[in-house]
């Protein structure tokens, strides 16, 4: 038995389906007191079922499809539109994200009460599906929020504070509604966002090339291009961050490029025309002047190969180093190393930059500084190879052994302690070992070690032992560091400290306070050095010892207790202490 229902005819039906879809509205809106019930969605799917099942001429299935976007539409263009009018910015983009979420939810509850086109008469027809229509509808919106968006990163550029989250979300639905994601965000986002950022940062090249100096031109633009990698990091897809740096560098340096090489120009065409000037009146140059000239001159060369090769070492250092400035990938690095030292090979001040190089090298390598040893050791390698493997490039190439020498024992090392677990301090330790005669020279002194350290001084030289019984190893305890967990009522705290601090803290474990003829006799330190690690520890950024009376010079007379009552907000502390041949110079 079938039931049969009267036919619907299109004025009645759709002013039945308009009142539901008007509540719906109100609902989403928050603006009715009562909800959109399972009884309100079955009388509209039910009334849009029958309109579209009845036999010809009425089924009303195309006029509901287009009545549907057209609802949708008029929607947006009654309440959306007006909504965004009637604010600017980011009291906007706060509306447009609500008013896409609310439309989100429209389009779900709609689809679902037009359920029967969706699944029968748009495939047949190869028609837009209604999410699709939905979205497309919503798209008008989406060029006055992305100008918004835009304007609210120039704020953030001038040091406005902005809320990004606000702005993410923005960035996520103007890509949300596009046709393609990728495609969406590349051309409504990307493309315009380079483009407005290269019109931004074009003003401010011409404002401040009139305005600033080179260099703090310079110190700008380099706060400028931090700043893009933020806003790339924060809102913007990671691709994006090449193509926004280039245009940005292209913008800054292509004008400033510009205006020096104007500068330098002028200034060698008046040189040019001053020396020419000079030689027409006075063709009769005596010897002096031609003296004093070639003296000039000379010494112009030697400042600029001095300063030349100092450059080049720095920029090796800041290339090498862990913190340095430059973050290269290993492929990147090995091909700039090879380039810095095949331009070594063409200077004629080879000396000069080995040593610029070396003083760099040293901290480097002693306080583990180095970002890859291995890195190290390829440039060495390469300079040797374009110098011809000359005695300028022995020293360095020994130090780097050095390293290497140690980085290889390690594991060579603690399988010599767990086969000797009798001499084993059941502390983890590296030593690392040098050549006498190619490092700097370090004050020596007789540190009287706590038992802990002797243990592992007496570990390591008995595994020495086992490598070579032609060398002698003098230990230099000013260049040691130690990692102390230091109790405090607070809580306990990681101190990183040299191996002097570390000696003198580990007193403190059977004494609460000590005066200085005490320390001083237990650790045999002389009176400048002991001086220098009270001073560090009692004085320094983080007061570990309290000094007894409280001055700022230590004599023999002071006392010196514990500060248990020491707060850090950090877990690790690193202790300041200079290692002594610094202290010297």
């Amino acid at each position: 038995m079938t039931m049969k229902h009267s036919l619907i005819e299109w004025d009645e039906g759709w002013n039945s389906i308009q009142k539901r879809m008007n509540k719906l509205n109100r609902v989403i809106e928050g603006l009715s007191e009562t909800p959109f019930d399972a009884e309100d969605f079955m009388m509209l799917y039910t009334t849009i079922y029958n309109m579209c099942t009845q036999p010809p001429p009425h089924d009303y299935c195309q006029r509901l499809y287009d009545k549907y976007k057209e609802t949708i539409e008029q929607h947006i263009t009654l309440k959306g539109w007006p909504s965004l009018a009637e604010k600017h910015e980011e009291f906007m983009l706060q509306e447009f994200v609500k008013s896409w979420e609310r439309h989100k939810v429209r389009v779900r509850r709609m689809s679902h009460c037009f359920f029967f086109l969706a699944r029968h008469f748009i495939p047949s027809r190869s028609l837009t599906n209604l999410e699709e229509v939905g979205l497309n509808c919503f798209r008008e919106l989406n060029l006055r929020a992305r100008v918004a968006a835009f304007s609210l990163i120039d704020r953030e550029r001038k040091g406005e504070r902005i809320d990004r989250g606000l702005l993410k979300n923005v960035m996520g639905i103007i890509v949300e509604i596009g046709t393609k994601k990728m495609d969406a965000y590349k051309e409504d986002i990307e493309a315009h966002l380079i483009k407005s950022t290269g019109e931004y940062y074009s003003r401010k090249a011409s404002s401040w090339i009139a305005e600033e100096s080179y260099m703090d031109y310079m110190v700008k633009a380099e706060l400028c291009l931090r700043r893009e990698r933020n806003i790339v990091s924060h809102y913007l897809h990671s691709s994006s961050e090449k193509k926004l740096v280039e245009k940005v560098e292209h913008e800054l340096f292509e004008p400033l490029a510009n205006a020096f090489k104007q500068k330098v120009s002028l200034e060698v065409k008046a040189l040019v025309q001053q020396a020419t000037d000079e030689a027409s009146s006075n063709q009769d140059f005596n010897g002096a002047y031609g003296m004093q000239e070639h003296v000039l001159v000379r010494n112009i060369l030697e400042l600029h190969t001095n300063l030349g090769a100092e450059l080049l070492a720095a920029f090796c250092d800041n290339l090498l180093k862990n913190d340095g400035n430059e973050k290269l990938s290993d492929e990147a690095a090995e091909d700039t190393l090879e380039k810095v030292a095949k331009l070594v090979s063409y200077m004629r001040s080879k000396d000069l930059f080995i040593e610029f190089y070396k003083k760099r090298l040293i901290p480097r390598l002693l306080f583990d500084r180095s970002s890859n040893l291995e890195h190290e050791k390829s440039f060495v390698t390469n300079l040797k190879q374009k110098l011809g493997g000359t005695f300028l490039t022995s020293r360095i190439d020994k130090m780097v052994e050095d390293m290497k020498w140690t980085q290889d024992n390690k594991t060579s090392f603690s399988e010599y302690l767990h086969s000797n677990p009798n001499v084993n301090p059941g502390l983890d330790f590296t030593v690392t070992v040098l050549t006498t005669g190619l490092w700097p020279s370090y004050k020596p002194f007789n540190l009287n070690l706590p038992a802990e350290m002797k243990n592992c001084v007496e570990a390591f030289e008995g595994f020495y032992e086992t490598k070579t019984k032609c060398r002698k190893l003098n230990w230099i305890n000013s260049l040691g560091t130690c990692c102390i967990n230091s109790n405090f009522e607070s809580k306990t705290i990681e101190l990183v400290v040299s191996s002097c601090q570390a000696a003198l803290l580990l007193l403190f474990s059977d004494a609460d306070r000590l005066s200085y003829s005490e320390i001083f006799t237990q650790l045999n330190l002389d009176h400048d050095d002991l001086v220098q690690t009270l001073y560090s520890l009692s004085y320094g950024k983080y007061k570990i010892l309290l000094k007894e009376p409280n001055t700022k010079n230590i004599s023999p007379n002071d006392s010196f207790e514990f500060n248990s009552k020491f707060t850090g907000r950090m877990k690790r502390i690193k202790i300041p202490h200079l290692p002594l041949y610094e202290r010297r110079r």
